[in-house]
């Protein structure tokens, strides 16, 4: 058994594991929540002790900390920052709805650390927590966290996945192929065509999702329990965020309305209503690279991804297309835990949404799984893939859609004729066509010509 310590809080005493950082508020929640065995993301405690570090130098600045207690506490937090600070926070996601637990696991753990270095008493609720309320620095870390996520992983990945696909667009301009909708063979288009459509899909969600950031850099900050400021100095709110901005380099402000940012989650629904939209792209570009990929011989065998890896325990030679399958999947992730969030926003109680936990779990979630896929989608599969002419050509020279090119001049029921000879007889649509119009060879070889019809045949 795991030697303890007795530490006490204001429901009594209680037995704490004897290296342990944390203190009696933290042991109740691990006893009381052994629900997932899992933590709250690293992402999120990150954003908490720098929030801490914040507050901190900010109630020096407004004299409600002294110097040297404010300085044991930023250097209690910093050195958190630099070791393998998750060790210290063990709460599990499910815990009280307004994260609390959480909230006091850092409060001790810094109390703790700050009491070593100053060699006397720091208290995680009179000093660490001072100025501060679950209630607010709770959904202030939900921001400041995903607002870190997208600045320093997703926005960059995403440009990075725009960048690769423009590059590979040049790359694979000379080569057209049929063009699909059903699933059916349509008017040819130039992959290049294929691949800025995605391009453009990714840079309106970068958009969307820059338009939010505004929104989400406003912090909840100074609102305390209800979102009234009580215990918290009137320049508390706006001190946090200076000192906050300056920690990360990130522009954060107090928030115009405090009750708003305490008793909703609004923002964060929002955000994560934005990263379901990247993971349907995601999704989009993933099944259109897996189709194009299909066989090598019975399906379209348009492209070959780069082979990373055996696709079969039992089927020697078999490889898959693994990176869009895995994008796949993160993208079905991120659509379920933009549902999660959506339920948990509607737990916005009077004065306080109780499921601030796992919004948080879900919101970072989405923003590290969509970063993580976008890079290997470009490095492993966009980058690398290689285009298969002689299948692009065969299909196109039989595609009998391309007759649609001949509506002006022959009109549609006669074209839908030469298109269904065509396609029964196997047989090119020139030829047909030849043989069901007055045009002559050449004529035909410059209306049937794919690369104009590429540029809508001008």
């Amino acid at each position: 058994m795991t030697n303890t310590r007795i530490e006490r809080d204001s429901m009594g005493e209680l037995h704490v594991p004897e290296q342990a950082l944390y203190g009696a508020q933290t042991q109740r929640a691990v006893d009381n929540f052994p629900i997932s065995h899992q933590r709250m993301p690293a992402q999120f405690i990150r954003a908490l002790i720098l929030a801490k570090a914040a507050a901190a130098k900010a109630n020096v600045e407004l004299k409600q900390l002294s110097e040297s207690q404010g300085k044991a506490i930023v250097d209690a937090a910093q050195g958190l920052l630099e070791g393998d600070f998750m060790q210290h926070f063990p709460v599990d996601i499910f815990q009280t709805g307004s994260g609390t637990s959480s909230n006091m696991n850092a409060n001790e753990v810094i109390a703790t650390l700050a009491s070593r270095l100053l060699g006397e008493p720091v208290n995680p609720n009179d000093h660490v927590n001072c100025g501060q309320s679950s209630n607010d620095i709770i959904p202030t870390t939900i921001h400041v966290s995903a607002a870190l996520g997208l600045h320093e992983q997703l926005l960059p990945a995403l440009v990075h996945l725009v960048q690769v696909i423009e590059r590979k667009a040049v790359e694979v301009h000379p080569f057209i192929k049929t063009g699909r909708t059903h699933l059916m063979d349509a008017m040819p288009v130039r992959m290049s065509q294929v691949l800025e459509g995605w391009a453009q899909q990714l840079k309106a969600n970068i958009g969307h999702l820059q338009d939010l950031l505004p929104s989400l850099q406003s912090l909840a900050q100074g609102g305390t329990a209800v979102g009234t400021g009580i215990n918290a100095h009137p320049q508390f709110a706006t001190g946090f965020s200076r000192q906050l901005s300056s920690l990360t380099q990130v522009q954060f402000t107090p928030g115009k309305n405090l009750f708003a940012l305490i008793g909703s989650q609004d923002t964060a629904v929002a955000v994560s209503g934005q990263l379901k939209a990247i993971a349907v792209t995601l999704m989009k570009i993933a099944n259109d690279l897996r189709w194009m990929n299909s066989g090598p011989l019975a399906g379209l065998g348009e492209i070959e991804l780069e082979g990373l890896q055996p696709g079969s325990s039992i089927m020697p030679g078999k490889v898959n297309p693994v990176i869009p399958e895995a994008t796949a999947m993160v993208a079905a992730q991120v659509i379920g835990n933009d549902t999660t969030i959506t339920v948990a926003g509607q737990s916005g109680n009077f004065e306080l949404n109780v499921m601030l936990p796992i919004i948080a779990q879900n919101l970072l979630s989405s923003i590290e799984l969509l970063a993580n896929s976008s890079r290997l989608l470009a490095d492993k599969a966009i980058a690398s893939f290689k285009v298969n002419e002689p299948k692009l050509k065969e299909a196109l020279s039989r595609n009998p859609i391309l007759v649609t090119a001949l509506n002006p001049i022959i009109g549609y029921q006669k074209a839908a004729e030469i298109a269904k000879t065509a396609y029964k007889q196997g047989r090119p649509v020139i030829d047909v066509a030849l043989e069901h119009t007055d045009l002559s060879r050449s004529q035909l070889e410059i209306l049937l010509d794919p690369e104009k019809l590429t540029a809508g045949g001008v």
